[in-house]
């Protein structure tokens, strides 16, 4: 069990650092600093063997919650009730020593948990199985890449037996089989009894894991209850932010690609996710018509060029790809200084979960002329829980037969 009583969290912000000093000379001038409240007069509870999924907007002090409630920072007000051993996985790069093997930071965390080295012995071959780092078990954890980092942090606390798990969105770093064996495991702790409290941006996983859900909002509780409900909640002001920053002229279209190369003979110059309406969007929800527009401008005479998109999913998987020359679009030549507007237009049947886009211009044989990697990002939400990462619009019929008699 556990407990949070009115919790609040400041800060001081100092315009430089060398303004601390001045707080202790009290007549030398006006070096106030301002003061930023991270969380104000949070109060829950969570029994034992509760599952509580935490969502919210970057900025609203989800993680700051988190840390309060693990210990490793203290509240400016208000207090924690906690019942059973505490195991955190929290930011990336807190909890291990970089210097140290990934075996004696499993040896030393275990210790500070209060299990004994017998324990932490016993427990070290499932850990080593489920992190699957392989050698690099023995070798310093500076070595590590994030992925490899995470899977054995979260090996080595969720084999810590703990009563209490806090963990913060440890899942968005792993791959996707990584991903699936951890929600196997949180499962498992939540047939044993354990309670755990994650911050989550997988909607979807909040919905199927949690009991209930609290929606951070500005350092508030903005919303706790069922999961569904807190879930739409959010996506509703997720939708609605995004409407405002519309109407405000806040859309992007500055192009940054994770990876781009191709021979230059065309050039990308505008990427662009639309609603129905033709609308700037990039947030969608799952199942409503959206459309892709590629803007091109040719440097050179090009026959028959080809323009495609690609869709993955956070893990970098294709989810849905095509391109004028699939959909039986030929589009004739072009010549220097030549621009060309190509709009994909598709129902998003996605599931609720964050995307990448990729496009390119290419010739007909599939080389490219310009190709953006992860060019433009977009999330869908959905009142309803769907597996993978489609939403076929299913029909369901059932028939009933009786027994023989």
């Amino acid at each position: 069990m556990i407990c949070a009583h009115r919790i609040s969290k400041r800060y001081r912000l100092y315009e430089k650092p060398s303004d601390r000093i001045w707080e202790l000379f009290p007549f030398s001038g006006p070096k106030q600093p301002r003061e930023f409240w991270a969380l104000r007069d949070v109060s829950f509870g969570v029994e034992k063997g509760e599952f509580l999924g935490i969502v919210g907007p970057n900025g609203s002090g989800k993680s700051t919650l988190l840390q309060i409630l693990s210990g490793t920072i203290s509240p400016t007000a208000g207090r924690i009730v906690a019942q059973g051993r505490i195991a955190a996985l929290l930011e990336l790069g807190v909890g291990f020593h970089p210097e140290s093997t990934g075996r004696e930071n499993v040896y030393i965390n275990g210790e500070i948990l209060g299990l004994s080295r017998n324990e932490i012995r016993r427990a070290m071959p499932a850990i080593e199985a489920f992190a699957e780092i392989g050698e690099y078990m023995d070798r310093p954890v500076k070595e590590y890449s994030s992925g490899m980092y995470v899977r054995l942090a979260f090996a080595a606390a969720v084999h810590s037996e703990p009563d209490i798990l806090i963990v913060d969105e440890a899942l968005a770093v792993g791959d996707a089989a990584f991903s699936h064996r951890c929600v196997q495991r949180f499962e498992e702790m939540k047939r044993r009894g354990v309670t755990v409290l994650f911050v989550s941006h997988d909607l979807g996983l909040v919905k199927q894991l949690s009991d209930r859900a609290l929606f951070m909002l500005g350092g508030r509780v903005a919303a706790e209850g069922r999961p569904n409900e807190v879930v739409n909640r959010y996506a509703g002001y997720v939708l609605e932010r995004q409407k405002r920053e519309e109407a405000q002229g806040g859309e992007r279209n500055g192009l940054t690609a994770g990876h781009r190369h191709g021979d230059g003979l065309s050039r990308v110059r505008r990427v662009e996710l639309r609603d129905s309406r033709g609308v700037p969007r990039s947030v969608f929800e799952s199942g409503e018509r959206m459309s892709v527009v590629v803007e091109v401008r040719f440097a050179g005479h090009a026959a028959e060029p080809v323009v495609g998109m690609l869709v993955r999913n956070r893990h970098g998987i294709d989810v849905f790809g095509t391109n004028t020359r699939l959909e039986g679009r030929k589009l004739g030549r072009f010549e220097a200084g030549d621009e060309l507007e190509v709009e994909f237009r598709f129902d998003c049947l996605f599931t609720e979960q964050e995307y990448t886009l990729t496009v390119a211009s290419q010739h007909w044989d599939g080389s490219s002329q310009d190709w953006l990697d992860d060019v433009a990002t977009f999330r869908v939400i959905s009142p309803r829980r769907q597996a993978g990462f489609v939403h076929l619009r299913t029909e369901v019929e059932c028939r009933k037969r009786s027994g023989a008699a």
